[in-house]
């Protein structure tokens, strides 16, 4: 018997991909890849050590981890990676990454389908 909450967690994802995605160009190393990607965002607080909260606003890109491979070889979000994304004619970039210690990305499924990377604008 399948999983069902696996199999709701691929359900929406592809969703998503279909109904809410636009294609982005994911640079990892000296590899580039158009990957469907779906905009959401993330909202960091940081204590800096000195009694003061820092606000970080992270552009997050959620992709499905099946769409991240090269040569059927897959590979995870790594900080410094860029994602190229066009809105009207303009490209934005942004690099991937989140503030302190926190992680470039997290699965936004138990099942490890899909991922939501962080990222900050480093460009047009």
């Amino acid at each position: 018997m399948a999983d069902l909450l696996a199999t709701g967690a691929a359900w929406l994802a592809d969703q998503l991909q279909r109904h809410a995605a636009g294609i982005v160009t994911y640079q990892h190393g000296g590899l580039s890849l158009e990957v469907p990607a779906t905009i959401g965002k993330t909202e960091f607080l940081l204590d800096d050590g000195s009694g003061t909260i820092v606000r970080f606003h992270s552009r997050d890109f959620l992709i499905r981890a099946a769409a991240l491979q090269v040569a059927g070889v897959p590979f995870l979000p790594t900080p410094g990676d860029r994602i190229a994304e066009t809105r009207d004619g303009r490209t934005y970039v942004y690099e991937v990454l989140a503030p302190g210690t926190e992680p470039a990305f997290r699965y936004s499924d138990p099942f490890r389908q899909l991922l939501r990377v962080h990222s900050k604008h480093v460009g047009d």
